[in-house]
């Protein structure tokens, strides 16, 4: 296993002599076992080497049980510790986040902090010592990301899982399996425990990791880990080819406030036009998150579109149909809130995916989404701010206007009522329905923002997580 793991980590060039390896520490078998193994190393490779806990403030007596174990690991190894302490129950409430995302977020902080206590630039120059953050993933974690992502739906990208290394982070044991990792400290008599949290089905990971994958090695194939993690590798590579195929179309796009998609861009194979509107996206809003394969298709649908059409796009982003072709480039708040005299001709084909949690800002106003768990709290009643409960919504609520087909829930026993229906009995006239923004899942609405909502997703007794939508400004206010 330790030569597995030196191959492993030569192969993707995830250290050099003097880094300093900030070792994200658990004290569960995974991260155990890798701050052994890279103590094993550390001579060999001329790193230096610390354990980072963050104690989550959720588990009580055990949690300071986790603590104190990877403490006493390391004064036995003569490993520096540190350990940081976060009251995540607590700030998942001020930040509107579950406690699931809330440790994540924390956990990055402590991270953030240690760098900056240790006097590491955020960025270093080549062949200067630089600090990086080890995590203890392994093949398992990368199987249970690939089928989580699958059935969520995604790409390539998120297909090929959780990366070897990713910007400062390395992953030393992703090339092992968590049965060799059980092994490796059973033979050794290394203590570790086992969090309580990763025992339950209430988290779709654990889900995958007690029923899905299981099955798979027993009744399908006993190296069904194995072969996904290959998988895995194999789109990275694939992912990473099509991501510099799309970067060397971009470059001939360059304008000086965005990207012009001309007609020779439509030229090339659709697959690497994607890519090329991806990167586009990265850089003009400075980061991916929020954008999807919804939005990708809707900016090269424009190409189709009449001169003057738009689609208003997260993080102050907008495509344009021109005369030369389709504009990609950033916006401001003003010309976001702007709906244009030809809005209902423009707006009845176009709709704007809500980020949740995030803001989004579209030329119907603003729509603000929070999560969080339901505890009995009073439900919100105004007008312009509803609660749905979450778990029942299976696809990402979008902002647009009516289409043929779309319903309401109107009572609990699930009687339904067309959208056209509910305008007609709430006399709102003619010329003004296709203006009316409306929140849908497919062809299901939600909720008409300053008025109806669906009695399928109201909050009842059954009810885990909160979605909370917030609405600013439209024709209904």
């Amino acid at each position: 296993m330790l030569e597995r793991v030196k191959k492993y980590i030569r192969e993707n060039h995830m250290l050099k002599t003097g880094d300093l390896v900030a070792a994200g520490v658990s004290g569960g078998a995974d991260s155990i076992a890798m701050l052994h193994i890279l103590k094993q190393l550390q001579t060999e490779f001329g790193f230096l080497l610390e354990a980072v806990h963050v104690h989550h403030g959720i588990r009580g007596e055990e949690a300071d049980r986790d603590e104190k174990l990877v403490r006493d690991i390391c004064r036995e190894w003569e490993i520096p510790f540190r350990s940081y302490h976060y009251p995540v129950p607590e700030l998942s409430k001020k930040w509107k986040l579950g406690e699931e995302e809330t440790g994540r977020l924390v956990r990055k902080e402590a991270f953030f902090r240690e760098r900056e206590r240790l006097g590491f630039p955020e960025q270093s120059s080549d062949g200067e010592p630089q600090f990086l953050v080890a995590l203890a993933h392994n093949r398992n974690d990368l199987a249970e990301t690939m089928l989580h992502h699958l059935a969520r739906g995604t790409g390539i990208r998120g297909l090929a899982g959780i990366r070897p290394c990713s910007g400062k982070i390395i992953r030393p044991v992703l090339c092992l399996e968590r049965r060799e990792i059980v092994n490796y400290l059973k033979e050794r008599e290394i203590s570790y425990i086992t969090d309580s949290t990763n025992l339950s089905d209430e988290y779709t990971r654990n889900r995958i990791r007690h029923h899905v994958l299981p099955v798979m090695e027993k009744e399908i194939n006993s190296g069904a880990v194995e072969h996904m993690a290959e998988t895995a590798r194999v789109l990275a590579e694939a992912e990473e080819y099509l991501c510099k195929k799309g970067c060397e179309l971009l470059e001939h796009c360059t304008q000086k406030k965005g990207y012009l998609l001309v007609e020779s861009f439509f030229r090339e194979a659709h697959i690497i036009q994607e890519y090329a509107v991806l990167e586009a996206f990265g850089r003009l809003a400075g980061k991916r998150k929020d954008f999807t394969a919804l939005h990708v298709e809707q900016v090269l649908s424009l190409r189709e579109k009449t001169t003057g059409r738009y689609i208003q796009l997260p993080r102050e982003l907008r495509a344009v149909r021109v005369y030369e072709g389709v504009r990609l480039e950033r916006t401001d708040n003003e010309s976001v809130r702007r709906i244009d005299e030809t809005a209902p001709e423009t707006l009845a084909e176009l709709l704007w995916e809500i980020p949740v949690p995030g803001t989004l800002e579209c030329p119907f106003g603003i729509f603000e989404a929070k999560i969080f768990p339901y505890k009995n709290q009073k439900i919100e009643e105004k007008k312009c701010t509803k609660w749905f409960d979450y778990d029942k919504i299976k696809t990402g609520p979008c902002v647009r206007t009516r289409r043929q087909g779309d319903f309401l829930v109107v009572n609990r026993e699930g009687g339904r009522k067309k959208l056209n229906r509910i305008f007609i009995d709430e006399k709102i006239p003619a010329e003004l329905r296709d203006q009316i923004p409306v929140i849908a899942v497919g062809e299901e609405i939600l909720w008409i923002p300053g008025g109806r909502m669906n009695e399928q997703y109201k909050i009842a007794s059954t009810t885990g997580r909160v979605l909370e939508l917030h609405y600013q400004g439209g024709v209904l206010t």
